[in-house]
């Protein structure tokens, strides 16, 4: 697969808070750019630098006469359908610059159908040895009111993992919308529980505040970012009334997310070409 006089633009939130947020999207940056398969690779961000609008004039038009944009985000809600593309001066799939550049949109990472696999993976490193029949497996997302749409990737990895039938129960869980990650011991009742966040980073929400919700860390706390980083993601499993939670790192940190990355931006070529 080779995109000759093509760029890659990989698009993340980024953040004002927390700087390792960006850290997955620049590693498979990083990587995607070791393989050789474009001419060029790039990363832009909403909260942090490169941003969004200085991403428009990142490519010179001489030799660059293409650009594929790839979401580094889990669902497609208000960040992927009204952000990115009014912040990037995109009118479709396909948009033709002033300067002759042809972008193209693509779907964002969450959608590939690998990510089903992925959160498997996951899930069976952080609990090794444990039988899924007695476990259950929590998918976190976000949850917003901005766009419905937000909540529909979990939701669509819980039912293709429930439709396998490994685990004793598989739920799609959430921060701000129901059903609440916080309810997790009215929501199962196995002895086993294993809770994956669908999320691009560590940040913030994965070493922070899923983990007060599920009361493995508290609240008051006092320990820095780093300290709570290393609280949470080192112990484990938790044992809470006789029950063992296990809490894995988000999902976005998987390095396979540069193989989809890619795909994504095939998957946007074929459609480009179509178009």
């Amino acid at each position: 697969m080779r995109f000759d006089n093509s760029a890659l633009l990989i698009v993340g939130h980024g953040s004002t808070v927390n700087p390792d947020s960006s850290a997955p999207t620049l590693a498979h940056a990083a990587e995607i750019r070791h393989r050789n398969i474009f001419a060029d690779v790039a990363c832009a961000f909403w909260k942090e630098e490169p941003s969004l609008r200085d991403a428009i004039s990142l490519f010179d038009p001489d030799t660059i006469k293409s650009v594929y944009v790839v979401p580094n985000f889990i669902s497609e809600g208000y960040f992927t359908e009204t952000v990115i593309p009014r912040e990037l001066g995109l009118k479709g799939r396909i948009t033709e610059r002033p300067n002759g550049q042809v972008w193209t949109y693509c779907e964002p990472v969450g959608s590939h159908p690998m990510m089903t696999e992925l959160l498997l993976q996951r899930a069976r490193e952080i609990a090794p040895g444990v039988p899924e029949t007695e476990t259950s497996l929590l998918i976190v997302a976000h949850g917003t009111d901005l766009n419905e749409n937000s909540a529909v990737a979990a939701k669509r990895e819980a039912e293709k993992i429930r439709a396998l039938g490994r685990y004793a129960n598989v739920l799609n869980v959430y921060m701000e919308e129901f059903p609440l990650v916080s309810d997790w011991k009215v929501l199962t009742s196995t002895l086993n529980v294993v809770v994956v966040p669908f999320f691009i980073s560590d940040g913030l929400h994965s070493y922070e505040d899923i983990p007060v919700m599920l009361g493995i860390i508290d609240r008051r706390s006092t320990l820095s970012a780093e300290a709570k980083y290393e609280e949470v993601f080192r112990r484990g499993p938790y044992k809470i009334d006789d029950r063992s939670l296990f809490y894995a790192r988000s999902i976005g940190t998987d390095a396979r997310v540069a193989d989809i990355i890619v795909e994504q931006a095939a998957g946007g070529q074929t459609n480009g070409s179509r178009n």
